[in-house]
């Protein structure tokens, strides 16, 4: 079953085939239409939604904390499509979208703004990002961010005697934190530069714009060290069971599944890198009514700690954390305690470097 960061090389590097994707549109059995969902119901007859997600465990956890409390709140049938980036921009350039509402990264919602994909926002049809005091840096005039995942450190607690690494530059140090190390490939997630300059001395608010240059050189003092380089979440989880490394790169909320297995690993969020996701509606939607309000609905305080509750994902709403038990907040990477060690990735940057740092990266790899 799919995964919601397991989706996310198609969050975000997915619409760069935009050719193929018109191509593709016309053939929807071809274009990760295969799942879809209806969460019917309730009142109000025919009214619908329909709404992009990646599905898997993350589209059952929205089923349950979103799209059924709405139905029975407004009577809109909410209807579900697990569509790739590249086909659902092309049936939008077609002016045809399939879906109204789009929950994806923010930088892909970046990138389908320079497409002239997304509707520009009305403000006050979104009542709940005044009300869940949505963060100013995720509001946009065509999306709203509504959650975020983070990158960090994932290690096992039996392999250091009794040590905790506290940062990337214990991540880096071999002799005093021994033992193989895996990092993530492009096809994952963005390449992990940042952390590497963290690991080198520079202070988080100085990252960017990055120097790639310099990250490099870093990255190469470990090459030796890196016995594997992931593309899918569960893979750090797998390393780390079977004492392949000591040390990975991970989505933070992987960490809670591996520990409920039993598996003697923990998470360090110094200097952890926050990637949001949000919601935007896509321009031309035939149900552009109803998609205002399922995304004022999920955004929310409420709405978002009821989702956090069902699956490990980080409210973009300060006030949801308030709305989850002491446990339950604590095991999220956004909660208040956690939040200033981490930063926020510069989508801007890396939408116009991504290529080349991936080029890059790709040959460094191999060499």
């Amino acid at each position: 079953m799919k995964d919601a960061r397991i989706d996310r090389r198609l969050f975000l590097r997915g619409i760069g085939g935009v050719t193929a994707g018109v191509a593709a549109a016309t053939t929807l059995s071809a274009c990760g239409t295969g799942t879809s969902r209806v969460s019917g119901g309730g009142k109000g007859g025919g009214k619908t939604v329909i709404v992009r997600d990646s599905g898997g465990s993350y589209g059952a956890a929205l089923q349950k904390a979103i799209y059924t409390p709405f139905t029975q709140e407004t009577g809109i049938a909410v209807k579900v499509l697990n569509l790739d980036d590249a086909p659902l921009l092309a049936q939008i350039k077609q002016g045809r979208p399939q879906c109204d509402l789009i929950n994806n990264s923010m930088m892909s919602h970046t990138k389908y703004v320079a497409q002239d994909a997304l509707e520009t926002l009305d403000p006050e049809r979104v009542k709940s990002v005044k009300s869940a005091k949505i963060p100013d840096n995720q509001i946009t005039e065509h999306a709203i961010g509504s959650a975020f995942y983070g990158q960090c450190i994932a290690y096992r607690t039996d392999a250091f005697g009794g040590r905790k690494p506290e940062s990337w530059a214990d991540f880096w140090d071999t002799k005093a934190f021994k033992g193989g190390r895996s990092m993530c490939n492009p096809d994952g997630d963005l390449p992990e530069l940042e952390f590497a300059l963290l690991a080198d001395g520079v202070p988080m608010d100085k990252l960017y714009p990055l120097d790639v240059d310099r990250a490099f050189k870093v990255l190469t003092r470990l090459r030796s060290d890196i016995k594997k380089f992931w593309d899918s979440g569960p893979l750090p989880g797998v390393l780390l069971s079977r004492q392949e490394v000591t040390m990975s790169t991970v989505w933070d909320g992987r960490i809670a599944d591996l520990q409920k297995q039993g598996v003697p690993v923990a998470r360090q969020l110094n200097g952890m890198r926050r990637q949001f996701q949000g919601y935007a509606i896509a321009k031309g939607a035939a149900n552009a009514d109803n998609a205002y309000q399922l995304m004022d609905f999920a955004l929310r305080a409420e709405i978002q700690a009821s989702l956090a509750k069902a699956f490990p994902s980080n409210p973009s709403s300060p006030l949801a954390y308030a709305k989850l038990t002491e446990d339950e907040r604590n095991a999220l990477a956004g909660a208040p305690k956690y939040y200033d060690k981490g930063f926020d990735t510069d989508i801007d940057w890396w939408l116009k470097n991504e290529s080349a740092v991936t080029k890059r990266w790709l040959e460094w790899a191999r060499g």
